[in-house]
This record gives structure tokens, C-alpha cells and sequence, in this order.
């Protein structure tokens, strides 16, 4: 776990001083890879086109860990795979490009870097929260959180669950398409779930928890891989909706969509500062154990 924290706090600050590390630049090869198995579908098609990628992975850590100097290599192999799976674009360095426009033009060019390929996004301030946040689950929380608990397996894992899944210009059947929407749903579901809680946690308990039970209420056996986890942002919503009626000038905060994405980046910064203390207590509490 400590080689993993280091990891993570490595690819993190890579990212920091040097954002377009995250960018996908050998997106064609993917495309090209996903388009090999057309002759088959659904679950199948979906298993063919993951596992090749997933096999070398478990191979490569069984490997460094014979090796002489095997923690260090394990070390920089985890960053790599975290720089890959953080992508396919930097998260922070896009927000902070879309806080920074100051003309509505780039507004909305810069807005649809936060959506996924293939998605379209209104510059409004509810829909550019949700996909703030959502940009946030997908680009770090959830990448870190199956990389904690399946190490750069399942962060690699969770990226190309998400690619196939949410990319809307991948030529995937109607089975296939389905299938990995549901594993993408999957594997956001407990990173989801985790992150409204730590938003409660670093921000109003009340209004984060009440969106959720809301949510909740309309739920049926099976929605957590059928749907969307929609309850993210919803409860991400409501938490700066409180924080802006606190404060001054509502009317002005409510009318420009910057402002909420400015409280919704502290928000997310103080919930990534969480995760991580966490992780950081397990490490230490292992040691003194």
C-alpha cells in the first residue's frame, strides 16, 4: 500500500507540473484495436478487447516482483499506468482553462472537454457542475480508488471500462455498447458512493445526504450498473447550492456558472486531500502494526 500512495502522490504531482502527461495521444491504435473483434458482440466482444490489455499488466507485476530492485520498478510501472488511466485529458488543467475563458465562444468550447467523447454540454450551471464532477470521478477518484484496492490492474481496468463504455464515437454494436455501459456503471458505483459521502464529510452534510436519499427513493434492484450514478451529481449540486445561499451575492453566483465551478474545484480538492490522508493512515497504522 505505501508503494501505491507513493505512486498515486508521484502521477499526481507529474500531472500538476505537467498536465498534458494525461492527454491521450495514441487514441488511433485503440480504435483500431476495439474495431478487430466486429465479428462478435455483447460480452464476449467486450472480454476479447479487455483482456489482451489486462493480461500484460498482471504478467508485468508478477514479473517486476523477481527482480532485483523490484519495488522501485514496480514504482515507476504504477506511475505509468496511473498517468495512462488519469487520462484521457488532465482534469484540473481543463477546469482551470474553463474557469480562466472569458468569452462565451470559449466558454463552450472549453465546457466540452469536461464531457465524454461523443457528449455535447450546455453551458449552464447545473450541467456544467455535474459534468465537472463527473470528469472528476472518472479522471481521478475512481482511477485511484480501483487502483488502491486492485492495484494498476484495476486502474487500468476502470479507463478502458470507461472508454468503451461512455465514448459515444466507438463503432460498437448494440450488445457490446450495453455491456460495457453496465461494467462502466459498475465500476463507478462504489467510487461514487464513497465520493458523496467524503463531500458530506468536507461539505454540508444535509444537503449532500438529503440529494442522495432522494435519489435513493426512486432506485430499483439493478440500477447500480443499469444507470448512470446520477446521485453524484446531484448531491455535488446541492452541496454548492448551500454554500452559494450562505455567501454573498446569490443572484450573481447562480447566474454564472464559473463561480459554482470555483466552489466545486475547492470542494473536490479538499475530498482528494481526504482520500488520500486516508490512505496515508492505513500506511502508517500497517507500520506501527
Amino acid at each position: 500500500m505505501a508503494i501505491l500512495l507513493l505512486a498515486a502522490l508521484i502521477a499526481l504531482g507529474l500531472l500538476h507540473v505537467w498536465p498534458p502527461l494525461a492527454l491521450g495521444r495514441h487514441d488511433a491504435p485503440w480504435r483500431r484495436w476495439v474495431g478487430q473483434f466486429a465479428d462478435t458482440d455483447g460480452w464476449a466482444r467486450l472480454v476479447l478487447t479487455l483482456l489482451p490489455w489486462l493480461a500484460p499488466c498482471v504478467l508485468i507485476q508478477w514479473l517486476l516482483g523477481r527482480l532485483p530492485f523490484g519495488d522501485l520498478l514496480h514504482l515507476l510501472f504504477d506511475v505509468l499506468v496511473l498517468l495512462y488511466a488519469f487520462g484521457p485529458r488532465p482534469f484540473e488543467a481543463d477546469l482551470d482553462a474553463l474557469l480562466g475563458a472569458t468569452d462565451p465562444a470559449s466558454r463552450e468550447l472549453l465546457a466540452q472537454r469536461l464531457a465524454m467523447p461523443g457528449e455535447t454540454l450546455r453551458w449552464q450551471a447545473q450541467d456544467v457542475c455535474k459534468a465537472a464532477v463527473f470528469a472528476a470521478l472518472r479522471r481521478r477518484f475512481g482511477v485511484l480508488l480501483w487502483f488502491f484496492v486492485l492495484g494498476p490492474c484495476g486502474a487500468l481496468l476502470y479507463r478502458l471500462a470507461q472508454a468503451l463504455g461512455r465514448d459515444g464515437t466507438l463503432a460498437l454494436d448494440s450488445a457490446t455498447a450495453l455491456a460495457a455501459r453496465r461494467l462502466a456503471n459498475a465500476l463507478d458505483w462504489l467510487p461514487a458512493q464513497l465520493m458523496v459521502f467524503t463531500l458530506a464529510l468536507v461539505g454540508h452534510w444535509d444537503a449532500v445526504l438529503g440529494a442522495w436519499r432522494r435519489w435513493r427513493q426512486g432506485t430499483l434492484p439493478g440500477d447500480w450498473y443499469r444507470r448512470d450514478p446520477d446521485f453524484l451529481g446531484a448531491a455535488a449540486c446541492a452541496d454548492i447550492h448551500v454554500e452559494i445561499e450562505a455567501g454573498d451575492g446569490y443572484a450573481e453566483e447562480l447566474a454564472d456558472p464559473r463561480l459554482e465551478l470555483l466552489r466545486l474545484r475547492a470542494a473536490l480538492h479538499r475530498a482528494l486531500l481526504a482520500w488520500l490522508s486516508v490512505v496515508a493512515l492505513m500506511v502508517l497504522g500497517g507500520w506501527i502494526a
